[in-house]
């Protein structure tokens, strides 16, 4: 332990912030006018010394060195004026106390130390050996020479003060630990991290400096980072940038971790300035946020699935079947231990194709209910670039991914049930084809590696549940119709219409407009006058819209005062105006040549009324009305047959050796198949008969030049619009009998479908008998 001398002395002080005065350091102090004052009372005084303590702003210190004055002068090159003072012991400082002159002065004790014992020399060597390491790593030889020589194991600490890479906290500690054992541990431990600290910066400094040649010399602060992340194995500061880390802690399929980790090392090795990085961080960050390994759990309620099915839409039957189906099917193979999720063919891929209106988009976000699962929407209507599907290739400046892999990572897992919207819309030019884009993504035995352009990498695609929405299935490329299963929606019956509108339509309009059921009645025959009288449609959207219409009405009306309100039949006239379609076949049938036909538009099923009419000339046949070429031949095949075939039909040679004229209303719509063929021989055949068309009979069927009537589609969709336009009897193929099995019961109910094979027979039945027509002519 030190041991103070008991005689205090008087001494000058000068209190400085910097430099720290240690015993044995020989320094220039910068004066100010105080500590010339303290200078000039220690040079006058009676041992010449002064005391210079550290100062400090929270406290008045406790020690300080005493020192002697070596040296007053200008300093060079400059107007002040500095000192140059050795510290030669420590002192405790005192009281305060006075002198001469204007200084100020202080008692302080002098601190001597005690005999150096075995530990304090071990301490010193071992100090000393760390102190000599150093400045041999900075090639200090005369310090070294000059530390050598020292002995004293306190004078040793002491050089200390001159260490740059000590603060002056930890110098001021120095100053106040008088003991020496403990400031030789205190070195020690300082000396040693600072040690170690500069010989990892020195390995660094060694490790860049092998690693670059003349090219890499503008990466030198890039190298610096890259080894100083390998040497203290950390990333960047909270991995903000770290991808290796991140790659390692994602879960990823072994394949896309190994391809993650390739570009992740390109990374490394590119500048900050190369465009290229930019490029693989995106990437990186595109494959990082996709969920690879994250599915949802399926639903294997098949109850509560159905349920859900039927309270979201009426009817669609057919996708609901489906639906479940496929839940039933997964069901079972979890219950036997067998393989659920992924895999060639494991899940659907259906495209429901019908007229708007019908509920085609709304019904996938109900599967999607059903099933337990993510739902996405895809709208694929106008998309004519292929990479759109299949994603840029990543060299293009602004590559993305496909719209499939965009999807898959919104819906954040595998298995969602993606929406393909209006797919019979996608369009094609120069930069290529879309729809043969979708030919993998939809194809079963294929889409379980799926390989996006942008990404590089197989995707598995197997255990989506992909639902597309068409309206025309011809507008659909049959290699990929192949690939899907087709369910179609042809339309409501007006049954239907009034069940979706009591218990969807009518509820969700009256919350819109902020009706309850107690200010507002719809009567079910106000609802079905709607559905007859003032849509056409096979959907429900225009309906939606009336019922919007009617309640925005009532909502005006009960603004203005006035009690709960009721929507009866009388009423439609003051809220939607009057009726816009009524039965018109009787009217457009009341003269010769002119016979209803069933046709399938993009709308839907719709009645197509064919004119026949004959004028002097030349035996020609002209056609009007904008018809394809289909349609076109099926008019002139009509008239060969009705030619060749004229006695038999009951038709005068001499009425057909006439300019003929076919012409099919609505000139401004495109119109082409082969189903009205039927049509127009019955057409023709009135027309030279001068015997009217029955107003309520329909027909369709494609006719051949011997009179035999072929099958044709759209039966389902045809009849829906036969009942809309109130017919009664309706012709078709005798080959498309099992398309009436789709029909509901209650359109069958309210037609007469008759099956057909010979184009004679329906001539007969659809024309009014010869007597009839001789009778009203009188």
């Amino acid at each position: 332990m030190p041991e103070t001398t008991s005689t205090p002395i008087a001494v000058p002080v000068l209190f400085i912030a910097d430099p720290i005065v240690l015993p044995g350091m020989v320094v220039p102090i910068a004066l100010d006018d105080s500590a010339m004052v303290a200078i000039e009372a220690a040079r006058t005084s009676e041992f010449g010394k002064l005391l210079i303590a550290p100062r400090l702003d929270d406290r008045y210190p406790t020690h300080g060195v005493i020192a002697s004055i070596v040296e007053v002068g200008r300093i060079a090159g400059g107007s002040g004026t500095a000192a140059v003072v050795r510290g030669e012991r420590r002192a405790h400082i005192g009281a305060g106390t006075t002198g001469p002159g204007a200084a100020l002065w202080v008692e302080v004790t002098e601190i001597t130390e005690t005999a150096t014992t075995a530990d304090t020399k071990a301490l010193a060597a071992e100090y000393k050996k760390l102190l000599l390491a150093m400045l041999q790593r900075r090639e200090a030889w005369q310090i070294i020479d000059y530390v050598n020589r020292l002995s004293d194991p306190s004078a040793l600490a002491d050089t200390a003060g001159y260490a740059s890479y000590l603060t002056d906290e930890q110098k001021r500690q120095l100053l106040e630990t008088v003991d020496v054992d403990e400031r030789l541990r205190v070195l020690i431990g300082w000396t040693g991290e600072h040690l170690a600290e500069v010989e990892v910066n020195d390995k660094i400094a060694e490790d860049v400096r092998a690693g670059m040649d003349k090219q890499q010399k503008e990466f030198l602060l890039r190298q610096q980072l890259n080894a100083i992340r390998k040497e203290l194995g950390e990333g960047e500061p909270e991995g903000s940038d770290d991808y290796r880390a991140r790659i390692e802690a994602a879960d990823l399929p072994d394949q896309v971790r190994e391809a993650a980790l390739r570009e992740v090392g390109k990374l490394e090795r590119s500048s900050e300035q190369s465009p290229e990085g930019g490029w693989i961080r995106t990437w990186l960050d595109t494959v990082l946020d996709l969920p690879w390994n994250v599915t949802t759990e399926d639903s294997t309620d098949l109850e509560a699935a159905r349920a859900i099915l039927d309270a979201d839409h009426h009817g669609l039957d057919d996708v609901k079947d489906r639906i479940v189906e496929y839940l039933a099917v997964r069901a079972r193979r979890a219950q036997r231990g067998m393989a659920v999720v992924g895999g060639r063919g494991s899940g659907a891929v259906m495209v429901l194709a019908g007229p708007p209106g019908v509920g085609k988009t709304s019904l996938g976000e109900s599967v999607a209910r059903a099933l337990g699962r993510k739902f996405v929407r895809v709208a694929l209507g106008g998309v004519r670039d292929e990479a759109e599907i299949r994603g840029h290739r990543r060299t293009y400046v602004g590559a993305l991914p496909g719209r499939i892999v965009r999807a898959i990572g919104e819906a954040g897992s595998m298995n969602p049930v993606v929406l393909l919207d209006e797919i019979d819309k996608v369009g094609s030019d120069y930069r290529g084809d879309p729809s043969a884009a979708l030919l993998e993504v939809l194809d079963p035995a294929q889409n379980h590696t799926f390989r996006d352009h942008y990404l590089d990498l197989d995707l598995d695609l197997s255990d989506v549940v992909f639902l597309a929405t068409a309206n025309v299935i011809e507008n659909i490329p049959s290699a990929l119709l192949d690939r899907m299963e087709l369910v179609q929606i042809d339309g409501y019956t007006e049954d239907d219409k009034v069940a979706i509108a009591r218990n969807y339509l009518l509820p969700r309009q009256a919350e819109r407009a902020a009706l309850t059921t107690d200010e507002v009645t719809v009567t079910d025959a106000a609802l079905r006058k709607i559905a007859a009288d003032y849509t056409r449609e096979p959907g429900v959207r225009q309906f939606e819209r009336l019922l919007a219409k009617a309640l925005r009405k009532v909502t005006t009306k009960l603004a203005a005062g006035g009690g709960a309100i009721t929507i009866d039949e009388p009423d439609l006239v003051d809220y939607l105006g009057r009726p816009r379609f009524t039965p018109d076949s009787d009217e457009r049938t009341a003269v010769p040549g002119v016979a209803t036909g069933l046709a399938v538009t993009g709308l839907g099923g719709d009645v197509l009324y064919i004119e026949a009419g004959s004028t002097d000339g030349e035996p020609s046949l002209q056609l009007t009305g904008q018809l394809g070429d289909v349609m076109k031949e099926s008019a002139q095949i009509a008239l060969s047959y009705v030619r060749s075939h004229a006695r038999e039909l009951g038709v005068d040679p001499a009425a057909l050796d006439r300019k003929i004229h076919v012409h099919v209303p609505a000139g401004a719509v495109p119109k082409d198949g082969p189903s009205a063929g039927v049509t127009m021989v019955t057409a023709l055949v009135s027309m030279a008969t001068g015997r009217q068309v029955r107003g309520d009979v329909g027909m369709t069927g494609e006719v051949t030049l011997n009179g035999r009537v072929l099958p044709i589609g759209g039966v389902k969709q045809k009849l829906l619009a036969a009942q809309r336009a109130g017919l009664k009897t309706v012709f078709i193929p005798q080959r498309n009998e099992p398309d009436l099995d789709d029909v509901p019961a209650e359109v069958l109910d309210a037609l007469e479908v008759r099956p057909m094979t010979d184009v004679a027979e329906i001539v007969a039945l659809a024309l009014e008998p010869a007597a009839e027509v001789a009778h009203q002519a009188a």
